[in-house]
């Protein structure tokens, strides 16, 4: 083995530590700014499920996003070096299989805890409620033809252990992209007068942000030791990113202004300030915003270094644009149950 070869064999395991807590943070920040105080009379979810579900909506999240960018790492760094490559993908395909796994696991605890949600008081969940919540709940249908894409997802990878490329590349991408569709329409949105522009911009939002947010993840634990395939991949990956940037940005606001907007209960300024929605928001929207300074940091300085092979410092600052973007989508998962109604 080339020393280009050996060194893609350690994977940066603390980039994903710092990712999932910072995820985690979040969840935990988007959580306490929306706690209500109970009211008398009204049976509430026990505090684990109200807990729970945000935490493993991040989790599953994730793992969405490291499945999607395990795959999305095989076209970055292209076809035509296999003895190069195939170092990398021998730790990519089985931890994208592990990642689809835990994607599928994390959809099924989802579903039995929002079906707790849905019956707050229910000492215990039979197999019945679970049914009658994906009889009669968006989400709970969502969750399972989620569970469903993610196994195969999982069923390709495990393919492309046993035969390698020949199992393209493109079409567990695209599997995962599919994946990633049925829970956001189940969110925000479902009564707006904009109701279908806004269904297409959540879709978008969501799409762009994972394969940017799996693309980078997967270059920085698997990629960055190794500048040749690095050199190959980053600008490749820029034009990607850059294009997920401003899809991402541009409909996150469009749906936040048109869910705050159309509400006729609160003012527009109020709910941007006082709601924890609004606030939401806003952190949300700092986040885009820094992790927008962090990636023209890498595009424009560290790149020209990267793509001439020379040594820089990629994994730091890949690894503060990830846990900013970890945290970003621990306040979406809030975001999407939040209501826009004053505090």
């Amino acid at each position: 083995m080339t020393q280009a070869e050996t060194t893609t064999t350690k994977p940066r395991y603390a980039t994903l530590l710092c990712v999932v807590t910072a995820g985690l943070l979040g969840a935990l920040i988007g959580v306490a700014l929306t706690a209500t105080t109970p009211v008398p009379g009204v049976v509430q979810p026990a505090a684990v499920v109200s807990a729970g579900i945000p935490i493993v909506r991040v989790l599953l999240d994730l793992a969405a996003v490291t499945t999607i960018g395990l795959s999305l790492l095989s076209v970055l760094v292209g076809y035509d070096r296999p003895k190069l490559t195939e170092p990398i993908m021998r730790l990519a395909r089985p931890a994208g299989v592990a990642a689809a796994l835990v994607w599928a696991t994390t959809s099924v605890v989802a579903l039995v805890l929002q079906t707790a949600e849905y019956k707050p008081g229910s000492s215990t969940l039979s197999a019945a409620d679970i049914g009658d919540y994906i009889a009669n709940v968006g989400a709970g249908k969502a969750l399972v033809i989620v569970a469903a894409l993610s196994l195969a997802h999982a069923g390709i990878g495990a393919l492309a252990l046993r035969f390698g490329e020949k199992v393209p590349a493109e079409v567990r991408v695209g599997l995962g992209l599919f994946a990633l569709l049925p829970l956001p329409v189940t969110g925000h949105a479902s009564n707006w007068s904009y109701h279908d522009y806004t269904m297409i911009s959540m879709e978008l939002h969501v799409m762009s942000a994972v394969a940017w947010t799996g693309g980078l993840g997967a270059m920085t634990v698997l990629l960055v030791a190794n500048r040749t395939l690095l050199a190959h991949a980053m600008p490749r990956f820029s034009k990607l990113a850059t294009l997920c940037l401003v899809i991402s940005a541009a409909t996150g606001l469009f749906n936040g202004l048109i869910e705050i907007s159309l509400n006729p209960t609160i003012s527009f300024w109020a709910a941007i300030f006082t709601t924890p929605y609004g606030q939401l928001l806003i952190l949300k929207l700092v986040c885009t915003g820094a992790i927008a300074l962090l990636g023209a940091n890498l595009r424009w300085r560290l790149m020209p270094q990267i793509v001439r092979h020379n040594r820089t410092a990629l994994a730091s600052w890949a690894t503060l644009e990830l846990t900013v973007m970890g945290l970003a989508f621990g306040f979406a998962v809030v975001l999407t149950r939040a209501p826009v109604v004053a505090s």
